[in-house]
């Protein structure tokens, strides 16, 4: 008989392997790539996505306006589908993310996008697909086949493609990314995370937070959350949260605040305030660099860049998504009614 969530652990552990071969093999498929980019004349960008994907497009979209200082949109890829809509997309640039690139939404959505003018690039786990035949270009995140229905390491490998193709189009220094490996290999079996595992173990509601590129960590960690532990749980931005949710917020719904060290990070302290005055038990996911403090903290990594501290923010998250389940006598591996890939159209 296998363990509950063996899938899931086993892919949690294979990261910092799958990463470091994503940055020792990204040459041959970006470089092809951002020779096409250099050469269009582009006026903004649009993403396309469902579910974790989703959220890496949303990491994406903050490298993409702090990086480029390009306009860049999330798809509602309804309008392409059920509106039957027409786009005139020239001097757009068109990026759909998917694992499985089996979605039929994205699919036909980006081929209304290329008819419409843009161009287009996927990136997929699957080496074939139909999104990425609809493309004119592709990369391959390289992450191994993924077995888990929840993703894990197909999440971290597309943050790094998308940050080596963002910093790569604004030609910057790509050896910047060298010390990930070895950042995700650090947060990957943390003792803490077990000890807020065991306090949250019989939490039914719950709330995520956090601003700039920690906030697409936030959105990952609730879904990772309710999906393999069945409980409601809440991702809103720091700003967001300072407004009505706030009003929900009390010592019996837990908050876990994702605190870079940076920019977002210190866009958080009137949140943690807030949430101090409030009485509300908060776990921080934060460097020692961040010195707030909370009822539990689980520590990250030193020294991370705050664009690239997002691949490694979310592994203890997904551990702890696992941990919760298997002590509430759930399967993560297998979720209950969910399928790998998404049906919508």
């Amino acid at each position: 008989m296998t363990t509950p969530g063996h899938l899931m652990a086993d892919e949690i552990a294979s990261q910092p392997k799958v990463l470091a071969e994503v940055l020792s093999s990204y040459g041959e498929y970006l470089t092809p790539v951002l020779a096409r980019l250099r050469t269009h004349d582009t006026r903004a960008v649009l993403l396309v996505a469902r579910g974790t994907s989703d959220h890496a497009a949303l990491y994406a979209k903050y490298l993409i306006e702090t990086r480029l200082g390009l306009p860049v949109g999330l798809v509602s890829t309804s309008t392409y589908t059920a509106y039957d809509t027409k786009p005139a997309l020239e001097g757009v640039v068109w990026i759909a993310v998917s694992q499985s690139g089996g979605s039929p939404d994205l699919v036909a959505s980006t081929e209304a996008a290329r008819a419409g003018g843009a161009l287009t690039i996927s990136l997929t786990n699957a080496e074939t697909s139909p999104l990425s035949d609809a493309t004119e270009l592709h990369l391959p995140m390289l992450a191994g086949d993924e077995l888990s229905v929840a993703a894990t390491k197909t999440y971290t490998a597309a943050l790094l493609w998308l940050w080596l193709l963002v910093e790569g189009w604004a030609e910057g220094d790509l050896s910047a990314a060298a010390g990930v490996p070895d950042w995700v290999d650090a947060a990957v079996d943390l003792p803490e995370v077990a000890e807020v595992a065991s306090r949250y173990r019989f939490v039914e509601r719950l709330v995520t937070t956090s601003r700039g590129f920690g906030y697409p960590t936030a959105r990952e960690a609730a879904l990772k959350l309710m999906e393999t532990c069945y409980l409601s749980a809440h991702a809103f931005s720091g700003a967001d949260l300072l407004h009505g949710p706030l009003a929900m917020v009390d010592e019996d719904r837990p908050v876990v605040v994702i605190a870079p060290d940076g920019a977002g990070g210190r866009t958080l302290e009137p949140v943690l305030e807030q949430l101090r005055t409030r009485g509300a038990d908060v776990c921080l996911v934060a460097p020692m660099e961040v010195t707030a403090t909370s009822q539990m903290r689980i520590p990250l990594p030193s020294g991370m860049d705050e664009r690239l501290a997002p691949i490694a923010q979310i592994v203890p998250l997904q551990q702890l998504a696992l941990q919760l389940a298997v002590s509430r006598h759930y399967d993560p591996d297998h979720p209950r009614g969910l399928q790998k890939v998404t049906k919508t159209t």
